[in-house]
């Protein structure tokens, strides 16, 4: 009746009701191309509309399978976790174990096909939640994730890694992956049976019983497909950044579902099709691309990406109300050639309008080569706020146009960024990677496109780059050793808190750590744990190894933020009994030093960092010579000199 009465409107505002209502996110897809069109001119090549395929491949692969799920009226929390874990298990077995590697493709399908039926048995027999049930599969896949690698990235194979490649130099095969993905996913909602009981098990799970459907088996063959599509989208976001990363793909599953449900499913079940998940998933790679291309604050983004998705579940009630309800896949033989034309008449309209906006942005702008992009690894972290401060001071002094942006820590989220800068034509760009390896692939796509790279306190692996700022780690750990052991008279036992793993900051600090305390043989090291660079993880992992060595003399810290977790942990000990030596030279850090609780930094000094990059990022971009490898010194700050550091 509902249906009825919105027909027996009026009957053209009417029908535009209806098809802004049913097609809404196509709609917001078009407003979006159209409008970032008209902003950016960098947004409308053909390089930047590929680089939105790629980006959106993993998280479209990731959510057509969670759309089989949520269609069913369940969720599926683990599919980030499991890509990770079916990503990882492939590395390990082609490189590590020697298996072959088609043999460890399908070990790693069947590793996400397994997680998929466990998900499936806990909710289908052990009448679990799926909330409960999936979020217990997140914690436990990470955590094997991380035990199988022991923390650090893996080496991909080089025959999986052309699924991150191009086809004819041109074509990106993530692309190609997500469209199959797409097509299996529309055949299997729209012509198989277990599609049609997965709209009847949502639609009413009683009901569908007692019609004879075998809700139970259905919901495991449900949650299986969910973990075969979360293990193929690892293995392509493990062969964009050729690397199995342990930490890749957190935050994932929100996208999916996000992507699902701004695609015009329902979280109550009943309603889903593959073309709207494809949308809901470009609208999201749109989105990012388009607020980076436009120096928007990755800190923004991320408020207008929740924004979107409360819109679209607001739009999904609108609809229901008003009696709109998408149609389950094949439900109506006629709904599939009206959905093709308003297809085609969305394309039309979108090409109209981009072609008219883009006479707004006829050739090519001049100055191009004073453009530059950074790209932190995180700014969750005073650091690396301050390299960005002196960076920013140096590019508004100098008349550069900076660009910066905040990978979270995310290597794949990185890859998109330094895609992003690429596809712009910018003059240059700096890169601080979240991992040396993973960051790779895309400064390789920069050399390609004849771009210089800076790169910032960490190198960059199997790629060109025209020069690397960063203070002499190597010579601060080394430092750093002396500093602490002297403190404590030569004798002693230590932990370490070492940084991220698969970062040239934590590889060069532990190594020159390392090497100065060959000169101190009565210096034990009783531990080594990864803080991965973070406060919080500083504290947990410290107050974990004192259960285990209580009374240790001392601690050294790859960095400031771990080594004030550590003095948290330790509690009154610190700068007492127990000495901590961290590195850095942050704000926090040398207030701890002043304060007697850290008995020393090794201080950088991150604004000139900042400063120094934006100096050769723009040197590099007019075609002047820049230093390979330009080092700036380090120092040992202790409350006895630290009144007179000027940082």
């Amino acid at each position: 009746m509902a249906t009825d009465t919105l027909e027996s409107g009026p009957g053209a505002s009417g029908g535009l009701r209806r098809l802004l209502l049913d097609n809404g996110a196509l709609t917001a897809l078009v407003v979006l191309v159209v409008a970032l069109s008209a902003l950016s001119g960098d947004f409308l090549t053909a390089d930047n509309l590929l680089n939105v395929g790629v980006q959106a491949a993993v998280t479209a692969i990731l959510a057509f399978g969670v759309t089989f799920v949520i269609v069913s009226a369940g969720i599926d929390l683990s599919v980030g976790s499991v890509a990770a874990l079916s990503a990882t298990v492939l590395a390990w077995s082609a490189t590590e174990a020697g298996v072959p590697v088609a043999l460890a493709v399908v070990l790693a399908i069947v590793t996400g096909v397994a997680c998929g039926l466990v998900n499936g048995f806990l909710v289908s027999y052990g009448k679990l939640p799926p909330f409960i049930a999936t979020l217990a599969m997140l914690s436990v896949a990470r955590g094997l994730s991380l035990v199988v690698s022991q923390g650090s990235p893996l080496a991909f194979p080089d025959s999986v890694s052309r699924l991150g490649d191009t086809l004819g130099g041109w074509l990106p095969v993530p692309v190609l992956v997500m469209v199959v993905m797409g097509a299996v996913t529309a055949v299997v909602l729209g012509r198989t049976y277990l599609g049609r009981s997965l709209y009847a098990i949502g639609g009413n799970e009683e009901a569908a019983r007692l019609s004879g459907l075998r809700v139970k088996r259905q919901k495991l063959a449900v949650y299986a497909l969910s973990g075969l599509f979360a293990a193929a989208a690892g293995i392509v976001l493990a062969a964009r950044l050729s690397s199995a990363q342990p930490q890749a793909a957190q935050g994932y599953e929100l996208d999916a579902i996000a992507a699902v449900v701004i695609g015009g499913a329902s979280l109550a079940g009943g309603t889903g099709k593959a073309s709207g998940t494809l949308i809901g998933a470009l609208i999201l790679a749109v989105l990012r691309n388009g607020l980076n291309l436009l120096s928007v604050s990755a800190f923004w983004q991320q408020v207008v990406i929740g924004v979107v998705i409360a819109l679209a579940v607001l739009l999904d009630t609108v609809r229901r109300k008003a009696g709109a309800v998408p149609a389950a896949a094949g439900a109506s033989p006629g709904g599939k050639g009206k959905q093709a034309v308003t297809y085609v008449i969305a394309a039309v309209v979108a090409v109209a309008v981009v072609g008219a906006t883009s006479l707004l942005h006829g050739g090519d702008p001049a100055g191009k080569e004073r453009t530059v992009g950074l790209s932190l690894s995180t700014l969750n972290n005073p650091f690396f706020v301050q390299i960005r401060a002196g960076a920013e001071q140096e590019a508004r002094k100098r008349g550069v146009d900076l660009t910066v942006t905040d990978a979270q820590n995310d290597a794949s989220q990185q890859a998109n960024q330094l895609q992003n800068f690429t596809s712009e034509g910018l003059g240059a760009i700096v890169v601080n990677p979240v991992d040396s390896d993973a960051a790779g692939p895309s400064v390789r796509a920069a050399n390609k496109a004849d771009i210089p790279v800076i790169a910032v306190d960490r190198g960059v692996s199997e790629a060109d780059t025209d020069a690397l700022v960063a203070s002499d780690n190597v010579e601060g750990g080394r430092l750093g050793a002396r500093a602490l052991a002297e403190k404590l008279g030569g004798r002693g036992t230590i932990v370490i808190l070492q940084g991220q793993a698969g970062t040239s900051a934590s590889r060069e600090r532990g190594a020159g750590f390392a090497e100065g305390l060959k000169a101190y043989p009565g210096i034990e090291v009783v531990a080594r744990q990864p803080a991965d660079f973070d406060r919080t993880k500083g504290l947990d992992v410290m107050t974990n190894l004192l259960q285990a060595h209580p009374d240790i003399d001392g601690v050294f810290a790859e960095n400031d933020e771990m080594a004030l977790g550590a003095i948290k942990a330790l509690g009154s000990k610190a700068g007492k009994s127990v000495q901590v030596v961290g590195f850095d030279g942050t704000p926090d850090g040398l207030k701890a030093v002043e304060a007697g609780t850290l008995y020393a930094s090794v201080a950088q000094v991150p604004r000139e960092l900042g400063r120094i990059v934006v100096d050769n990022a723009l040197r590099a971009a007019e075609g002047k010579r820049v230093e390979e490898r330009v080092k700036v010194p380090v120092k040992v700050v202790t409350k006895e000199n630290v009144a007179g550091f000027g940082g």
